[in-house]
């Protein structure tokens, strides 16, 4: 029986209690004002999670091309902060907030003129809500998440304390309806985004090769998208300091024609283009990927 990856076994550090506590204080006293709390928690967890701060640092000599410091490290774990707290401004359509900045919208504007609903993969890399506020671009459409069940379940908890709104956007996946919920979501014209850098349970997985060695990416998502027969673009809204982001859109497969005999084939070639531009971002925003745990070990 194949061990629960590292990062499902991780005791999460918040509760709901505190989400609520942390929004209210961010919603009442502003975001420029409750972002000071962020270097506390940053430098809390900097100096109180080794395992977590010995992740970043293996990560960032990766994606630096250096050793990383402890100034690093700070930088990485405030990022990854400062993301989570815009999302609480994000989720409650607080886009003034922001200068969030786009380049290759239009090639989702394309498809989605043609009729196709058009899946979004992304990573832990940035913020995946700031897509939310790029919707206008593309005539207000909406954003559904489809994960599996008991990421849903975390992240719907999260989601409940921020703006209980926002949990209709998720689609578990695993329950008996959640393909066709996906598809009529697409029908309907949303942006169904996945990530595709973290598997759950047993997953099957292939490694590709990522910031210069193998490492094992979740068959899963890309198996999913086979399946729904649509256009994929890869998609990250990159945190770059302050309240800027910049998203970017980039095709990575269509699987519109592709059939059973050419499946396989074509998920491998997504999943390599995947890494690919996932070790290429990295690069450009190495303080950007919020994954704190050892990746490029199998379990």
């Amino acid at each position: 029986m194949t061990s629960r990856p590292e990062w499902t076994r991780r005791k999460e550090r918040s509760s709901a209690a505190v989400l609520r506590l942390m929004v209210w204080l961010s919603l009442r006293l502003g975001r420029a004002a409750s972002r000071w709390v962020l270097y506390g928690i940053a430098a809390y967890f900097v100096l109180f999670a080794p395992a977590a701060r010995r992740a970043s640092r293996d990560y960032l000599g990766r994606a630096l091309g250096r050793s990383a410091g402890w100034g690093d490290g700070f930088r990485h774990v405030l990022s990854f902060a400062s993301t989570v707290h815009d999302r609480i401004y994000l989720l409650n359509d607080r886009f003034d907030l922001f200068d969030i900045r786009s380049t290759g919208h239009e090639q989702v504007q394309a498809l989605r003129a043609r009729g196709q609903g058009v899946i979004m993969i992304g990573a832990h890399l940035g913020s995946f809500e700031a897509l939310r506020a790029v919707g206008r671009h593309f005539g207000g459409a909406r954003v559904a998440m489809l994960m599996y069940e008991e990421n849903a379940r975390k992240i719907n908890r999260t989601l409940e304390a921020i703006n209980p709104a926002a949990t209709q956007d998720i689609i578990p996946l695993g329950q008996p309806g959640s393909m066709l919920t996906a598809r009529d979501r697409l029908d309907q014209g949303y942006l169904v985004g996945m990530l595709a850098d973290r598997r759950l349970g047993d997953d099957p997985t292939s490694d590709q090769d990522f910031l210069g060695a193998p490492a094992p990416f979740p068959d899963g998502p890309f198996r999913v998208a086979a399946m729904l027969r649509r256009p994929v673009i890869f998609m990250t809204g990159l945190y770059l300091g302050g309240n800027r982001y910049h998203i970017h859109f980039e095709p990575l497969a269509d699987f519109t024609e592709t059939g059973p005999a050419q499946r396989s084939a074509a998920i491998a070639a997504a999943q390599r283009a995947y890494a690919d531009r996932l070790s290429h971002f990295c690069r450009i925003a190495p303080y950007n990927w919020f994954n704190f745990f050892d990746f490029w070990r199998a379990s």
